[in-house]
């Protein structure tokens, strides 16, 4: 290994930091644990509706086939919590606000991280000259949390996020796949011990043993990728997440040492951190699109927003105000929303019967 290579670690991890990453690790590309167990989860049918989760076949844990050449891969972490745990927690438990996964507030994260780590990879080219390399963020078939884990920078939790043990869960991952072949960072080590807070208080309970998620499940699946209607024993479970669900994050006892984000395109927009149901529902698909752009919101669509927020609406409490947004909007909808709306209807006037 020439004395280029092996020094340039230390640089990559020094203009990683200055292009505003957290942290970053690099590992190799072995990672036959992490594809025996992502075998073992789409065997089982966790993955649901999400076919393009086996759609690659081992393009996703063996990173020569997706990029060919692979020899070395890094990860980097950006922290996204844009508000302290107190008061998200405060906005989950008020039946009548909207709540949105921290993570989807503010802007798109893909493009942002994605731009860095362009930059970082011209800052490698710079110092080695010409190298074959290929930057993802959550963008192609690739085990982002096994790599990260591999790398050092936390170690994969009961949830199945990524956890590390001075920053939390709450951040991004990103990866630049290069043929360059370096030195690499020793793995994290896992540390949630005998705890199972993320497990108990799972709402659907789709953390169904130990580093087992069943996406079918899952609040974050029903709320963004399923395309069709939510369950009908599911959605009471729901309650006011209309885009994915934190719970399971503001439960573990590591994001006590969580920070706040410096990234001013990860702050709320149009007031979606605190936003009321009824609000949000009165949008109509003009103003979803307007409110949605450049967001990670947009790509569930209008049709499927309106389904999630007629389902919180039902779990909330009765109103002149609920009653007549639900069945104003019947008038103009699709049949999967409204079948949503009868639903959530028939709830309100049960539950008050």
């Amino acid at each position: 290994m020439s004395s280029d290579i092996a020094r340039l670690p230390d640089k990559i991890h020094r203009w990683s930091q200055e292009l505003g990453f957290q942290q970053t690790g690099i590992t190799d590309t072995n990672l036959h644990e992490a594809e025996q167990r992502l075998q073992h989860w789409l065997t089982k049918g966790y993955h649901g509706d999400m076919a393009f989760m086996a759609r690659h076949g081992l393009k996703r844990s063996r990173p020569a086939l997706l990029v060919e050449n692979t020899r070395s891969i890094i990860s980097v972490r950006l922290d996204y919590l844009p508000e302290p745990q107190p008061t998200i927690e405060k906005r989950l438990h008020d039946p009548a606000t909207a709540f949105i996964s921290r993570y989807a507030l503010g802007r798109d994260y893909h493009k942002l991280m994605r731009n860095r780590l362009q930059k970082l990879a011209h800052k490698i080219e710079h110092e080695v000259g010409p190298f074959g390399y290929r930057a993802f963020v959550d963008s192609a078939p690739v085990l982002e949390k096994a790599i990260a884990e591999k790398a050092g920078l936390g170690w994969i939790g009961k949830h199945s996020n990524l956890i590390n043990r001075k920053a939390g869960s709450w951040f991004f991952l990103g990866e630049i796949y290069t043929d360059l072949n370096l030195p690499t960072d020793s793995s994290a080590t896992n540390h949630c011990g005998h705890c199972t807070a993320c497990i108990d208080i799972c709402p659907t309970q789709a953390i169904i043993a130990p580093y087992q998620v069943d996406a079918r499940l899952c609040v974050s699946y029903l709320t963004i990728e399923l395309k069709t209607a939510i369950p009908e024993s599911l959605r009471p479970l729901i309650g006011n997440r209309i885009y994915g669900c934190d719970d399971c994050q503001l439960v573990c006892p590591w994001n006590r040492f969580a920070h706040l984000s410096c990234e001013k395109d990860f702050s709320p927009r149009h007031r979606l951190d605190s936003a009321l149901l009824v609000e949000l529902f009165a949008w109509d698909e003009k103003t979803f699109l307007k409110n949605t752009e450049g967001s990670a919101i947009r790509r569930i669509g209008h049709e499927r927003w309106l389904r999630n927020i007629a389902v919180a609406l039902g779990n909330g409490q009765k109103s002149e105000a609920v009653i007549q947004a639900l069945s104003q909007r019947l008038s103009d909808c699709t049949e999967l929303v409204a079948e949503h709306i009868h639903w959530a209807l028939q709830r309100l006037t049960s539950l008050s019967s």
